[in-house]
């Protein structure tokens, strides 16, 4: 039986008048200090989900550091921005967006969004 089923015949059980407000309280705090003590299979995929969460939570603090260049930038200075968020010469970044707006034809859209949706740097 897992932990949502157990939560669950505790308040079937409080519901019905076995338990009272105290003791349905006291056994779902039991229960949840089971689990929270690691007695429970389900801990491992607990900590595993928070740590694929506080990884998430690293890559977008680090794409919220992506600014548009004020001192590197021919029209909008987002090949700028991204030259020195990813640590590759910012030409690199202008093949990238020739190569695309030319052959693909997605360089164009993207350059424009990014120019209207990355702040500029201060």
């Amino acid at each position: 039986m897992n932990i949502a089923d157990e939560i669950q015949r505790l308040h079937e059980l409080h519901q019905s008048g076995a338990l009272s407000d105290a003791e349905f309280a006291q056994a779902k705090a039991k229960l949840l200090d089971k689990v929270g003590s690691g007695a429970s299979s389900n801990q491992s995929e607990f900590s595993f989900k928070s740590a694929s969460f506080s990884g998430a939570d690293d890559a977008l603090n680090q794409l919220n550091r992506f600014r548009r260049s004020t001192s590197d930038k021919w029209l909008g200075g987002i090949c700028g921005g991204l030259g020195k968020f990813t640590g590759l010469d910012s030409w690199i970044w202008r093949l990238i967006f020739v190569f695309f707006a030319m052959f693909v034809g997605s360089g164009v859209l993207a350059y424009l969004l990014a120019w209207i949706f990355v702040p500029e740097e201060e």
